[in-house]
């Protein structure tokens, strides 16, 4: 089990750096489509923010709320990617083809930009779910694997 790190300086530290590298792995999941970056890169970075949280204050602390959180999300990603690509093909379309995707009162260009943000929405959830889980089963005791 990861124990909380005892070092007043890097609890602080990471009170700051934390939310700044969540916030910038939301911004390059949804920025993602106009420049380097999207789903894959943005659910990295949230998952290294999580990590990260979890070596400093530890698995079961207050301030590593989000990791008990995301870790009951795994397959929320899968599913709004396929809930995406069925919605365009609800629409008479082809699986992710966004020009049929079925939200009313959006032109082509938003239906676009939708489509996309949510299929990258997915696919970042499924990498942080998965980061973190690796994580967390990497520094698992063999007593938290045999009772847990």
């Amino acid at each position: 089990m990861i124990q909380a790190h005892d070092s007043v300086i890097v609890r602080t530290l990471g009170r700051v750096v934390i939310p700044i590298a969540q916030l910038f792995g939301i911004y390059v999941l949804v920025f993602g489509q106009h420049g380097p970056g999207g789903g894959f890169v943005g659910g990295v970075i949230l998952a290294a923010s999580m990590i990260l949280a979890v070596l400093i204050f530890g698995r079961d602390a207050p301030d590593s709320w989000l990791v008990t959180k995301i870790l009951r999300g795994d397959g929320v990603g899968l599913l709004i990617f396929a809930g995406v690509g069925g919605l365009c093909l609800i629409g008479g379309g082809q699986f992710l083809n966004y020009t049929h995707l079925q939200i009313p009162g959006l032109d082509d260009p938003s239906r676009h930009y939708v489509g996309i943000l949510l299929t990258q929405i997915g696919v970042a959830a499924d990498v942080a779910v998965t980061g973190v889980s690796i994580a967390i089963s990497l520094s698992a005791d063999d007593e938290d694997i045999s009772h847990g």
